[in-house]
């Protein structure tokens, strides 16, 4: 190649590079790190779905700070260590501004060294065990005392249940949720021998055997209910397995922490009417707010039929306050964003507003819904206002006595009030 041709072609490889990089600064990259295949797919699909619907809708309003967004979506199989890999190429590779993902603890706790390494924002959409509070991570699903330690009240005070059996599947948030309410159930005067704990694997089908323990822990003459904690699509033999054994929600009622709209619409839900579940939105929520989501769900989706769910609300919420956080910080980088977003609020769909806390959690009112034979929820039991997560639970020893406060110029994650220090940098 001569000198001259050299030149031509150096210039061209150039210009389009430039090129191609002026493409790219031209969009927002937001990560979606959520399982669209495997044990969690059955919950997680919906979740990139709805983050897709809601970059399409930013967009038609003019994207943000002048830019379009465009969403990098991946798929970590329901395999945790992949959750970590996926996490590290959204924010190395592709460059994203956020992520949007993850529903499982083992999840978010795989990609929590990344994300802190790297110093991104992730926005967690899923109740979850506390115990936490990082200052990369944003979490706007329900803290164990706006879901776990009001569902065991209402079926306490409520249904007058004296016997608890906590199922969960085998990983840390069930693990960690049942020794909170272990200790609270205990508080509250409940002997060992009226609590009956069971871990199961995830994707767990023959449930013979431990329904018919729980059958047979409910009959000695207690009010006996079950919480759950199982997750994924264990659900759908768990609840079956209840209904061949004749348990019916007057005999042991079952609160589900992780069972929603989108689970039932796969189940038969004949069996399984009565039977409860507590998170901070049901889909049958009476506002214009709820409304006019499930009317843009359905157009952007294309079916009538598909339900929305908790989660996706905290998406909703989530991806709002991140879009004000950016434009109040006036740039999409990391630090200027942790900082603007504290106090930012947002509409939920409940009606009401949901801000976000200095701990990282935001203020949610908690709703107990009884399943209906059409797949939906009524709502049985609602908190007066809005509950503010707690990272930290008031009944572990070793927690009792942390915050967390990422404001300056505290700036941690678990600040002992006693001690007056801070264990640790992040949580």
């Amino acid at each position: 190649m001569s000198k001259k041709r050299f030149l031509k072609y150096a210039t061209l490889v150039a210009a389009i590079s430039v090129s191609n990089f002026a493409m790219a600064a031209e969009t927002i990259k937001v990560g979606v790190l959520h399982s669209l295949s495997g044990t969690m797919a059955i919950s997680e699909t919906t979740l990139k779905d709805t983050m897709l619907m809601l970059i399409e809708e930013q967009n038609k309003k003019g994207g943000l700070l002048g830019k379009q967004l465009e969403a990098v979506v991946v798929d970590p199989a329901s395999n945790w260590p992949l959750f970590a890999e996926k996490a590290r190429e959204l924010v190395e590779k592709d460059d994203v501004a956020a992520i949007f993902g993850c529903w499982t603890s083992v999840s978010r706790k795989s990609i929590l060294p990344v994300v802190e390494e790297l110093d991104s924002v992730v926005f967690y959409p899923v109740q979850y065990e506390g115990e936490e509070s990082s200052k990369n991570v944003f979490y706007t699903g329900a803290a164990p005392n706006q879901q776990a330690i009001p569902a065991v009240d209402y079926l306490m005070n409520d249904l007058g249940v004296e016997r608890w059996v906590l199922a969960g599947t085998d990983y840390v948030y069930p693990r960690t949720t049942n020794k909170i309410l272990e200790a609270y159930l205990k508080s509250h005067g409940i002997a060992d021998e009226d609590i009956l704990i069971n871990y199961t694997p995830f994707g767990h089908s023959d449930w013979q055997s431990i329904v018919s323990d729980i059958k047979k822990f409910g009959s000695e003459g207690k009010k006996t209910a079950v919480v759950s904690t199982i997750n994924g699509d264990a659900n759908v033999p768990f609840y079956k397995e209840l209904g061949a054994q004749g348990i019916s929600s007057a005999d042991i009622p079952v609160v589900a922490f992780s069972v929603g709209e989108e689970e039932l619409s796969g189940m038969d839900t004949g069996p399984l009417v009565g039977h409860l579940a507590a998170w901070n939105y049901f889909m049958s929520v009476d506002s214009e707010a709820n409304d006019n989501f499930i009317d843009s769900w359905h157009a952007y989706i294309g079916d009538e039929e598909r339900v929305t769910n908790d989660p996706m609300e905290a998406h909703y919420i989530g991806f709002n306050m991140w879009v004000e956080a950016v434009e109040k910080a006036g740039t999409i980088d990391a630090p200027a964003v942790q900082d603007a977003i504290i106090g930012v609020s947002v509409p939920n769909l409940t009606g009401g507003l949901s801000a976000m806390m200095p701990n990282h959690h935001i203020s949610k009112p908690v709703l107990i819904g009884e399943i209906q034979d059409d797949g939906q929820f009524e709502v049985v039991s609602a908190t007066n206002g809005l509950v503010v997560g707690d990272a930290w639970s008031n009944y572990l020893e070793g927690s009792k006595d942390l915050i967390a406060d990422w404001r300056a110029p505290l700036s941690c994650g678990n600040y002992n009030v006693k001690t007056a220090t801070c264990s640790g940098q992040n949580y």
